[in-house]
């Protein structure tokens, strides 16, 4: 006989989301060796004229891939660069622009992006301000962008590593201390000192020697290399590390 206290569970509502994207945008000033990070700064009420990182809530029929480029073109104009997509944060604090009454719950999908500095021209569209920031010099961000921030650092540290990331912001034709003035500025000045840089670099065989060399200061003149993506393909499903 059928227990008649038993009483059927009410369905589950399904969770209401909202997607927003944010990108961290990275950026390495050769000239001073440093990497840097684009922030805004906000003009909406809450964390008024407070730095954060590009950001925008995803519109109907928009991917999240194009959300993503919105946001680089609203920022910045910029012909090279590389963009991935990087990690969806759950529960971070939510922008008021960004609220609703009924209390959605927000995911953020991030992006990381690297641009070649000396091409870059900022624009501050919506935004009160825009800078590039060292990274050792970035302030605490507003709406808890800082876990993003350095999930993303993290992602270009080790993207260096086995990627080649790196060649889609040098020039078409570098030198070899070019590129490791590059590595040095991302992952510190001790990773590895230039010879045995220059050397492991060599051997990977995917940089040409142009025949071309470039004079620079006093010194003796330096040959120009560029990036043989044919070659790397060779090498890409295998395990490797440049440093």
């Amino acid at each position: 006989m059928p227990d008649s206290s038993f009483k059927p569970t009410p369905k589950q509502q399904f969770a209401q989301f909202k997607v927003g994207v944010d990108n961290v945008i990275f950026s390495v000033d050769t000239a001073f060796n440093r990497l840097l990070v684009l922030l805004v700064m906000r003009q909406g009420e809450a964390y008024l004229n407070q730095w954060s990182l590009p950001g925008t809530l995803v519109r109907q029929s928009e991917s999240l891939e194009q959300a993503a480029y919105r946001i680089l073109s609203e920022n910045i104009r910029v012909q090279n660069l590389y963009l991935e997509q990087l990690y969806t944060f759950d529960r971070l604090e939510q922008a008021p622009m960004e609220a609703e009454e009924d209390s959605a719950h927000y995911l953020s999908v991030s992006y990381f992006a690297l641009v070649r500095f000396d091409e870059a021209e900022l624009i501050a569209n919506g935004v009160s301000g825009i800078a590039w920031y060292p990274i050792q010099y970035v302030p605490k961000l507003a709406f808890d962008r800082d876990r993003i921030l350095q999930y993303g650092y993290r992602r270009l540290r080790n993207k260096l590593e086995y990627s080649p990331v790196a060649f889609d912001v040098l020039p078409e034709r570098f030198t070899l201390n070019d590129l490791y003035q590059l590595y040095a500025t991302v992952l510190g000045e001790n990773f590895s000192d230039y010879s045995n840089f220059r050397a492991k670099v060599l051997k990977l065989g995917f940089l040409s020697d142009t025949g071309v060399k470039a004079s620079r200061g006093a010194g003796r003149p330096a040959s120009l290399y560029r990036f043989d993506a044919e070659a790397f393909d060779l090498l890409k499903d295998k395990p490797m590390v440049f440093i």
